[in-house]
């Protein structure tokens, strides 16, 4: 799955635009390397969002193309940063 869509269907950011340009400003990486929008998600990776002042680290558990608003914490879990 693309990187811009799992961060909106996991509910990580809201929308894909927003998510897109995020990608684009360089705030989100995979593994360390900042990423593109159209990067692949695979389970294992560990994702790294930069919100202002926070960073937010998360493993991805699952790619799912679509789930309920109530099952989106079950696609990641976070993990605990040094920034915060």
């Amino acid at each position: 799955m693309r990187l811009d869509k799992y961060l909106k269907v996991s509910r990580l950011i809201k929308r894909r635009t927003v998510a897109n340009e995020a990608c684009d400003a360089g705030r989100v990486s995979i593994n360390g390397k900042v990423a593109k929008a159209s990067q692949e998600v695979k389970a294992g990776d560990i994702i790294s969002i930069g919100f202002g002042q926070k960073t937010v680290e998360v493993e991805v558990l699952e790619v799912t193309e679509v789930v309920r608003k109530d099952e989106a914490k079950e696609m990641f879990r976070l993990l605990p940063t040094s920034q915060n």
